[in-house]
């Protein structure tokens, strides 16, 4: 069954205060610690799969870049039991391990169960965002082969023809181009994620309204986005074991930042049939 269209505005963003965002990784911490082990498995799953990359890709630059950056991107649909369980706890109902298979699998009374339209849909955008990662690394590359004074091959290359380059500013140019490709990627996806799993709404509806949100509260995201990224240099930097505590702390705080940023009272969620 195909999603049903939104109404004109069913669904409006809201004006948040500037420390909003403080706000839910408090709740967020709170949600991690409700659902114990089971929220840590998530971020040891991240960072075990990170280690992974890192012992096949170790000495191959671009192929590391590569996989990280689609990682990175695609760790919001990772997360989306985590979400789950945090919608689970705002309901008061349970939040343990069958919630995380029926959020996966649609496994439910033990039988499987034929994956819905939210499902797709969260397929569909972690396909694009695999995508946008992928545009990311290759003009990455370009950029870099192009004007980097030796050829970059290893981690090593990158760190002394690029980022302790004497000469010019290509380290500069190479962080000026992520950012601007980040940009609409942080703004597509702020709740769009979350309010793909919690309503009957496209893609396309959940992206259009990402932006409605950034576009309202421009400081308080922009605040977000800097603890996010803070964060997670954190959990990488700890051997990626930090990971196992960022994970869940970021999934669970962007359940609430989605539920205080978007006035969802008017859109049917995916159980009214």
């Amino acid at each position: 069954m195909a999603p049903t269209p939104l109404p004109i505005h069913p669904a409006s963003p809201r004006s948040i205060s500037l420390m909003q965002p403080l706000t839910w990784l408090v709740r967020g911490a709170r949600d991690t610690l409700r659902c114990g082990w089971i929220s840590y498995l998530h971020g040891l799953v991240m960072a075990v799969f990170g280690g992974l990359l890192l012992v096949l890709a170790h000495d191959q630059f671009w192929l590391l870049a590569g996989a990280f950056s689609g990682f990175l991107l695609v760790a919001p649909i990772l997360a989306t039991s985590l979400y789950a369980m945090s919608r689970a706890l705002e309901r008061r109902e349970p939040a343990g391990w069958p919630l995380v298979l029926k959020t996966w699998l649609n496994w439910i009374d033990g039988d499987f169960v034929k994956w819905g339209d939210e499902h797709w849909n969260l397929v569909r955008f972690g396909i694009l965002l695999a995508a946008a990662g992928t545009a990311w690394v290759v003009l990455s590359a370009v950029l870099i082969q192009l004007m980097a004074l030796a050829p970059i091959s290893a981690p090593r290359d990158f760190l002394v023809h690029v980022v302790l380059a004497p000469k010019g500013f290509l380290f500069e140019l190479w962080l000026m181009l992520g950012g601007i490709l980040v940009a609409p990627i942080f703004a597509s996806t702020v709740i769009t994620i979350p309010l793909l799993l919690d309503r009957r709404v496209s893609v396309r509806q959940a992206v259009t309204l990402s932006w409605q949100v950034v576009v309202a509260n421009p400081i308080a995201l922009a605040l977000w986005g800097a603890i996010i990224m803070v964060l997670i240099f954190v959990g990488l930097s700890a051997m990626l074991l930090g990971l196992v505590i960022v994970v869940p702390l970021l999934g669970h705080a962007s359940w609430h930042a989605y539920r205080d940023l978007v006035d969802v009272s008017g859109v049917p969620g995916w159980e009214q049939r």
